[in-house]
């Protein structure tokens, strides 16, 4: 079933965006920077909930909130509500969920839209919701209008009413092609209208045009005047990123542009890996987010039909691929950043703090890899995770977060002294005193044995002449493995001519990959994704046959 992001790669059109691509820096370097207004007007009326003001989204207390989370595709997976607890428990603070409005795909209705919130609510995470109908708009035949959309979000204003606080509208998803892209400034004004008119205080999320990505500049050079047609001020711009943005250059003037005119702006959607559109540059996205207080919501948890965008393998929490890893667990992400908004007070009255987790023991030390265990804290109501933090002289950098009493950590340097701690925290956000620290110095490196090993391979999507591949590689034995080797055969003269997660060598019909510094270290049983785009002829065979290091691996 080709869904939510797969809707844009699947489209024939999309091609013009890499035909564009050398337009795309001047683009965004300068031509449309003038368009932007160096000041916004300042609207006396405020909801009483999440607001704009200054060009920050704050809380109704006044609290600067910046959006730390990811996108989960409810409306395709409406059973996989369990996705929320799983999101919040890996750190994030905002969810965005789509939804749909009975255009394209079948409606979520007011008893459903209304469970959502309120698990939401319940896992602590700030709701984005958004209709995904509109995507594509103008170039998607099957997409509907934002003013369709408004209508639904009408329909469900006895739902959305009183939410204020919990919830942000996110009129339609992407609701413009590349066909006149123009067209999108006009009907996205008469939406907001539209639901100011109906009473709706919310803050309200507009998403640009360009399938998202405004390569254009369309929403960048009107977003003053959308921004002034809002009476409440309480107006927030989504800007897509993908392989529009695979510069530095590009990514930071486009932020810069946004920040430097008071408008406020996050990152609605994104995506790290590269496909056959272009590699974006992810972490440029989130350090630049980080530095500039911008929120970003990561593409996706779960279920794509473009499966190097699942940033959890089958909506498993324990399964993050490499995408996952690097959004939740990487520099910049979500555990290191994300905090979570002051409305969710805790339980009534809770002030008191777990106790204080045991000294944390190191084991299965790699080049790029530790576990640290713990002795448990315990609560006088409940102890929800722990914090894994890096401790340097005064200085603390959190690394991960935990549910259990032990965590693989990976992505280290090898050869290099480390000093840990642990922190326990509750649901009221009370956290404990610091445990004892361990201090642990990686291997050499150099790579160490296999252990027992599986790979599964698979064709993903195929086309005339090429096709997108996926490996992934588990470590079935008790140690982990680092610094790994992988090869096997193409028997059909199959290619590679891109690769993420992995640096490939080939000769003939043999391949050699070898590790990213994100997918350097395959915990005990644990895995690591790798993902290509490849060149075939009539016949695509997989390899019959996989070697770590050297060992022969199960084939699955």
């Amino acid at each position: 079933m080709r869904t939510g992001r797969s809707t844009q790669r699947g489209n024939p059109l999309s091609t013009l965006l890499a035909a564009l691509a050398g337009l795309i820096g001047l683009t965004l370097l300068g031509v449309l920077a003038p368009a932007v207004a160096l000041a916004q007007s300042a609207p006396d009326a405020r909801a009483t909930g999440l607001h704009i003001s200054d060009g920050r989204l704050l809380e109704g207390n006044g609290n600067d909130f910046v959006m730390r989370g990811v996108n989960h595709a409810h409306t395709w997976y409406p059973g996989e509500t369990q996705s929320l607890a799983d999101i919040k428990t890996l750190g994030a603070n905002t969810v965005r969920v789509v939804l749909a409005d009975g255009h394209r795909w079948a409606k979520n209705s007011p008893a459903d839209v209304a469970n959502v919130v309120a698990q939401c609510k319940a896992n602590r995470l700030i709701c984005v919701l958004e209709v995904h109908d509109t995507t594509g708009y103008g170039e998607e035949a099957a997409a509907g209008t934002l003013d369709h959309a408004a209508d639904y979000w009408i329909s469900l204003k006895d739902v959305l009413a009183g939410e204020e606080n919990y919830v942000i509208v996110n009129i339609g998803n992407e609701p413009w092609g590349n066909t006149d892209p123009a067209g999108w400034t006009a009907p996205t004004i008469a939406a907001v209208k539209k639901l100011r008119a109906a009473g709706f205080e919310h803050t309200i999320m507009v998403d640009a045009p360009n399938w998202g990505q405004d390569w254009q500049g369309v929403m960048r050079a009107n977003a003053q005047s959308v921004y002034d047609a809002d009476t409440t001020g309480n107006l927030i711009f989504s800007i897509h990123m993908y392989s529009v943005f695979d510069t530095a250059a590009e990514i930071t003037d486009y932020l810069g542009a946004f920040v430097n005119a008071g408008l406020p702006l996050v990152i609605g959607e994104f995506g790290g890996p590269a496909d056959q559109w272009g590699d974006p540059d992810e972490d440029t996205m989130m350090a630049t987010a980080e530095q500039l207080d911008l929120g970003y919501l990561a593409w996706s948890w779960s279920g794509n039909t473009d499966p190097i965008l699942d940033l959890s393998i089958d909506f498993d929490p324990t399964r993050l691929s490499a995408w996952g890893q690097r959004i939740f667990n990487g520099a910049n992400g979500i555990a290191q950043t994300a905090k979570e908004a002051t409305i969710f007070g805790g339980t009534p009255g809770d002030t008191q703090a777990p106790t204080t987790p045991g000294t944390p023991a190191a084991s299965a030390v790699t080049a790029t890899s530790a576990t640290l265990s713990w002795t448990a804290a315990t609560d006088n109501v409940g102890v929800t995770g722990y914090d894994i933090v890096r401790v340097s002289g005064s200085t603390e950098t959190k690394l991960a977060v935990s549910t259990t009493h032990s965590v693989t950590l990976t992505g280290l340097t090898a050869d290099t002294a480390y000093t840990f701690a642990v922190y326990a925290r509750d649901a009221a956000g009370n956290r404990s005193n610091r445990s004892g620290t361990v201090n642990v110095t990686t291997d050499e490196g150099g790579g160490t044995p296999a252990g027992n090993c599986s790979v599964a391979y698979r064709a993903t999507n195929e086309w005339q002449g090429g096709f997108q591949g996926e490996i992934v590689i588990r470590n079935t034995g008790t140690t982990a493995v680092s610094g790994w080797t992988l090869a096997f055969t193409f028997a059909n003269g199959q290619t590679i001519s891109n690769m993420w997660g992995g640096t490939p060598t080939q000769s003939g019909g043999s391949v050699s990959v070898k590790p990213v510094s994100y997918t350097s270290a395959i915990p005990a049983a644990g895995s690591v994704t790798v993902g290509f785009i490849g060149a075939k002829g009539a016949t695509n065979t997989a390899p019959t046959s996989f070697t770590l290091n050297g060992a022969t691996c199960a084939s699955t």
